[in-house]
């Protein structure tokens, strides 16, 4: 009995640990850089609305407005101003300007004399629960057009937050949502760009 009683404490011990290491572990992003781009060359960029396919209202303007920032604290790159973006979008005729066409991003290129545009699409944003526990996650893709050509040179995704091991054993309320965004950010931006 003593026996049955210390195999079920280390399977469970053990089935404790794997749940904890795989809950625990950070995804990871997949990424793509087209090997012929010279990506020095890509001096100014012209940052497009994100597409939100959240519950969250305004998550779309929230994630565009870190990655801009953070982009431009970076100094590789300058990154227009929104209302200029909007702008060259008028004036360039673009429909949908969180999906623009190549010839679209060809004539938004034109106006701005931009490099690149990035696009965006921000799956999920916000509070996840769990059990007794919740936590902040957020979900994005991106994507970087060259302006000449129209060609997708860069894309790169990535998650972050969620509910971790910790959280669920001890119950946690996880990062606040600007630290979450800002962590994403700077995964994609250190990882995948630079």
């Amino acid at each position: 009995m003593v026996i049955l009683k210390k195999n079920m404490v280390v399977r469970y011990v053990t089935l404790l640990i794997l749940c904890i290491f795989f809950a625990g572990c950070p995804s990871s992003g997949r990424y793509y850089a087209d090997p012929n781009m010279d990506f020095g060359a890509i001096r100014t960029v012209a940052v497009m609305p994100f597409e939100n396919l959240s519950s969250e209202k305004t998550a779309g303007d929230r994630v565009r407005d870190v990655f801009t920032n953070i982009l431009l604290s970076t100094g590789q790159v300058y990154a227009l101003p929104p209302g200029e973006v909007a702008r060259a979008a008028l004036r360039s005729g673009i429909v949908t300007p969180t999906t623009p066409s190549t010839e679209e991003i060809i004539k938004l290129g034109a106006i701005t004399k931009v490099n690149a545009v990035i696009t965006g699409v921000v799956r999920e944003y916000g509070e996840v629960r769990s059990g007794g526990a919740t936590s902040n996650i957020v979900s994005f893709s991106l994507q970087m057009i060259e302006a000449q050509s129209g060609k997708i040179i860069w894309s790169a995704d990535t998650t972050k937050g969620g509910i971790s091991a910790k959280d669920r054993l001890l119950g946690g309320g996880g990062n606040p949502m600007n630290d979450v965004t800002e962590e994403a950010v700077d995964d994609i931006l250190n990882n995948y760009f630079f």
